[in-house]
This record gives structure tokens, sequence and C-alpha cells, in this order.
């Protein structure tokens, strides 16, 4: 039997799935969770050994669900959480913390590179606003930041790259140093139109080109397995995509005008736009959906910092319930007293708010207390706010597109 090995690099957990390659059946998923790190106020960071970790326990522990050979893998695709940032050396050794796309600790870098009049020439060459969202910032921020990263810089002993180019690195033990299209898109350095690191951007925010992984398209030879402990050598990596790109993909939404919204740690609503580069008027971005056969393919999103963390962060915070699908309930038994949730609101702004307002130092707040507000109001409030934040994106996309 050939099989599939798919790799899931999230927020919050590593995932694998092993498939079945002829009939593409699933035949096992497990998952991993590990820490988050929040060493200030607004900042997110997590360990990158404890994601190649969780890597190495879900790949082990999804060939022994499915009770298969591990020989038999043939091929293996990544997706992963996008923006996300990493600085490792030439060996492969971890030399900060990776910077979160939750993180803020850039916002007024960002203000400063929009006071300066940055904001056009970014948008029209990246699709992006200036946000501290986005790796280049982040990339930035390690440069003049990270003592040990200064100390490697000044050795050409580093590699910067978002998740997938270090997993990657990890996979080929540092024989392939690459990324994708997709993930490049959110990086504030790469231009849609050719799909390759651009040069005034680079110097714009002091980034060396060759520090940076060389940009392939998302259905391409990255490489093969090497020197693991846990899959044979050379098992060819032969996809990468960022998450919500992947779930486009995996939505079956290739050709141009369908769509998707996906619901994790954030949420996020990207449109198929084809081979159009489409800017939008409303607060949406302008992406790459992915690419092949030399042709680039672009999306609109609408991006929602925060879903299903803010449930999480009543399950890990407050302890309203052991785990996150208990919400469910909690919600249902406040639906039959609605009239108390009338006045609240709950607003999921942990780290900022995204599409379609971009305001970088917004606050998660509740409005509308009451002294019998209760956990199952505030369940039910929280998913409200959640979808109230999805009809934003909605809402944005209908005015982008009302007169088209």
């Amino acid at each position: 039997m050939s099989l599939i090995l798919s790799i899931d690099q999230g927020t919050t957990g590593s995932t694998a799935l092993i498939i079945d390659r002829k009939s593409l059946k699933l035949l096992a998923k497990a998952n991993y969770e590990y820490p988050q790190i929040y060493p200030k106020n607004s900042w997110v960071e997590h360990d990158l050994n404890d994601i190649w970790h969780s890597i190495e326990k879900a790949v082990e522990s999804a060939i022994e669900l499915a009770k298969c050979d591990k020989n038999n893998i043939s091929l293996i695709g990544i997706t992963n959480q996008r923006e996300t940032t990493t600085a490792f050396s030439n060996s492969g050794k971890p030399l900060h913390n990776a910077i979160v796309w939750q993180d803020r600790r850039t916002e007024s870098y960002c203000l400063n590179l929009s006071t300066k009049g940055h904001t056009e020439t970014i948008r029209k060459k990246t699709g992006l606003p200036i946000d501290a969202y986005f790796s280049g910032s982040k990339i930035n921020w390690l440069l003049n930041n990270s003592s040990e990263v200064k100390i490697h810089a000044n050795k050409n002993d580093i590699k910067f790259g978002t998740i997938d180019t270090f997993l990657l690195y990890k996979l080929t033990s540092g024989k392939s140093y690459f990324t994708d299209t997709t993930n490049a898109s959110r990086t504030m350095l790469m231009n849609l139109t050719s799909g390759n690191w651009d040069d005034e951007l680079l110097g714009l925010f002091g980034i060396n080109k060759n520090q940076l992984p060389e940009i392939k398209e998302s259905f391409s030879n990255f490489g093969t397995t090497n020197n693991l402990n846990f899959l044979p050598d050379g098992i060819p990596i032969t996809c990468i995509l960022g998450d919500q790109q992947a779930a486009l993909f995996g939505q079956n939404c290739i050709h141009e005008g369908q769509s998707k919204c996906t619901y994790g740690t954030g949420a996020f609503m990207l449109l198929n736009t084809g081979n159009k580069l489409i800017y939008s008027d409303h607060g949406l971005l302008t992406t790459v959906a992915y690419s092949h056969k030399n042709k680039i393919h672009y999306a609109l999103e609408g991006s929602t910092y925060i879903a299903g963390a803010a449930v999480q962060w009543l399950r890990d915070a407050l302890g309203f319930f052991p785990k996150s699908a208990e919400i469910e309930n909690m919600a249902r038994k406040a639906s039959l007293e609605l009239d108390k949730n009338e006045s609240l609101l709950f607003l999921p702004f942990f780290t900022g708010l995204g599409s379609p307002y971009w305001v970088s130092n917004a606050k998660a707040a509740i409005l509308g207390l009451t002294r019998d507000t209760s956990k199952t109001n505030l369940s039910l409030a929280c998913l409200e706010g959640i979808a109230l934040s999805i009809n934003d994106l909605i809402l944005a996309f209908q005015q982008d597109f009302k007169n088209k």
C-alpha cells in the first residue's frame, strides 16, 4: 500500500495524517499540543524544539495508529501556521523562540513605517497592510534585538523562515532551504507579481536576501527526508502550502470565484480570484492561493485573529470547562434565556483587530455584564463574538464586489 504523510503544524499543536494514496482514505490522525509562551504583554512565542518534538510524536503516533509500515510512505505534504517567524543556524539549531503571527511587539516599528509613507508601496507590492502580523517586521526585530541572532548573522551562520522552512530544513537534515509562494506572500517581502523576494522591500526592512530561503512553487520537489529517527531516508516532500491556502485547496476551491471560511485558532475567509491580482477597497488582503506550472493563482482574504483561541481562553484562563467542545452545551443552555444575552457583547480581540479594520492595538473586552451573567451566558457571547467578526469579513467581501 502506497501512503501519503500529511503534516499540519498549527498554532497550538501539530497533526500528522496517514492517507491511502490510491483511495485518499484517511487511515490515521494524531495530534500533539505544545506550550504557548507569553514573555510580555502582547508577545507570543513558540519554542522550536517543542514544535519539532510535537512533529516527531504526531508522526510516530499516526504510523502506529494506522498499523502501517513507514517504508510505504511515498510522499509528504506540509501545511503550517503562517507568518510565524523562525531564526536558526546552518546546523538547524534554533537561535530564538519563534515569534508567532499573533505577536504584537513590532507595532511601533510598523507605525513608523506607515508614518514615513511606505503604506501604499508595500500594499501594491505585497497586497498587505503594514502590520505586526506579518513576518518582515519580526525578522527585523530579531536582527536588532536578539543577541544570539546578531552573533550568528555576523558570522553568516543564520537562516530565517516561516515554520514550513524550518520543518523542511529539519526533515532534510539541512539539505533543503526553501519556502513556497503562499508562505512567502505573508512576509511583506515578496513581490506578488514576480513571486520573488523584492529588493526594495528587503532594503526597507534591513534584511539580506542570502538569509532567506529560495521561493518555490507550492507543488514542487522540495527535497527528501534524511537522517531522521522516525522516518526512513528518501521520502520526497512534494507540496507546501500555508494553512489557510491549504484549507482553500482542501475545500476544493481551486477555481476562480470559489471561497471558504475555516475556523481554528483564528478564522479566515479566502476567495480564489484565479490569475487576477485584485486589491481590496475594504480592508481585505491580496495573497497567493497557490502556484503551479509557472502560474500564480491569487486570493482575497479576510483574517480574524481569534476564533477557537477565545474558546481556549475560557477553557484555560477562566476554567469554564475542561474540553473546548463543551462550550456548545453551555451556549445551548444560555439560548433558553436569550434576554440575559441581549446586552452582552464579547469582543475577542486578544491580539489586535485584523480584517477589515486593522486596529493593531485593539484589546479584547466583555461589555454589558450584570449580576446574573453566568458562564453559560459568556460562552454564548463568545461564540456570538466570533460570528460577528466573520460577518464583518462577509460584508467587506460584499462591498468589494457589489459593483463588479
